[in-house]
């Protein structure tokens, strides 16, 4: 989205335009949505739900651009998710099935080039969810956050520095998973 329409969809939505929160709602979603599958699959929509209730709430005092919208939403997001983790005091120790990973948001063409293309992402994302999770949450923002370094920083409190180190580990790991895969099969 080019900069004035951000804008303009931004001031539409501050302003309670339901339009331009559909707009909004229908850039991020998806992404929010496949975060929140990988960290806690069973919660995914709930929580995604919640966090649009908090945009909805909280967008009349957001400032910044579009980049500065998206880690605000994705911040948002993560801090629904560590909520419901204290809540429950549980953590997951199971890789997250591929069935929940499937996106909704996919487009009428090529139902072939569509299928395999979905089938190699659910794929990825399936693969993202084995790694450690502080390594996972760096790939998944930095990946369908399309956040910065220093963004993801932020988010996860810690410094920039350590995100690099982060996914520098994670991809190194996910290589060595594909290259391993391969091998065996």
């Amino acid at each position: 989205m080019s900069i004035e329409a951000f804008e303009s969809v931004l001031s539409g939505a501050q302003a309670g335009a339901a339009w331009a929160l559909t707009i909004l709602y229908r850039d991020l979603q998806p992404r929010v949505l496949r975060y929140l599958a990988v960290r806690e699959p069973a919660e995914a929509e709930d929580l995604a739900s919640e966090v649009w209730l908090d945009v909805a709430a909280g967008i009349g005092r957001f400032r910044g651009d579009e980049d500065g919208f998206r880690a605000w939403v994705f911040t948002i997001a993560r801090r629904r998710l560590l909520d419901l983790r204290r809540r429950a005091s549980v953590r997951r120790d199971k890789p997250v099935p591929l069935e929940l990973l499937g996106g909704g948001d996919r487009g009428i063409g090529d139902v072939e080039g569509e299928a395999l293309a979905s089938l190699e992402a659910d794929a990825a994302i399936a693969l993202i969810a084995t790694l450690p999770p502080d390594q996972s949450d760096v790939v998944l923002l930095r990946v369908l956050g399309d956040l910065s370094v220093a963004d993801v920083a932020k988010i996860l409190g810690k410094r920039p520095g350590a995100i690099r180190a982060l996914q520098h580990r994670a991809l190194k790991g996910l290589a060595l998973k594909i290259s391993h895969g391969a091998v065996t099969e």
